[in-house]
């Protein structure tokens, strides 16, 4: 990690303790579920002034490529991500409309990105989405999909108890 962090003046990288009484938590007593096994979190970051914008592109490339550097030193299985970090490179909804109305693809969609914020907990949420929210009014590119209106009507929940 280091000698990657040499190479990069305007990267750096933030690691929040975890632990403690943090594992005492059950991991899905909470929607949080990073507790117990986890010694921290890894924020990666490259910043640059806007005068360094036409190097956008290069400081993209190499944090990617440092965070992709360190797959074999983090959670796996899967690799896990903290949702105040958002993290597009996980994937993201273009919602265009609030009401679900399609099949339900949306919720595995949003589970290439839901179940490393949130483990085993995703499919609890979306059920809990659906109940609350079910016309999606709260929403943004990583948000929690409700089950569309159609299917749970006619269905019932496809997701696991």
């Amino acid at each position: 990690m280091l000698d990657i962090l040499e190479k990069q003046s305007k990267g750096y990288v933030i690691l929040d303790p975890y632990g403690g009484m943090m594992e005492s938590i059950s991991s899905d007593s909470i929607p949080f579920p990073h507790r117990k096994g986890n010694l921290f979190t890894i924020q990666y970051l490259v910043e640059w002034k806007e005068t360094d914008n036409d190097k956008a592109n290069d400081y993209i490339a190499w944090i990617r490529g440092f965070h992709g550097s360190m797959t074999p030193y983090v959670a796996q299985d899967p690799r896990a991500a903290y949702v105040n970090y958002m993290d597009v490179d996980l994937g993201v909804m273009n919602w265009n409309k609030t009401v679900v109305k399609s099949n339900d693809d949306v919720v595995e969609t949003g589970r290439e990105w839901g179940e490393k914020y949130f483990g085993n907990n995703y499919d609890r949420l979306v059920k809990a989405k659906t109940e609350i929210d079910p016309f999606n009014v709260f929403r943004h590119q990583q948000s929690i999909p409700p089950m569309s209106l159609e299917y749970k009507n006619s269905n019932g929940s496809k997701l696991s108890e």
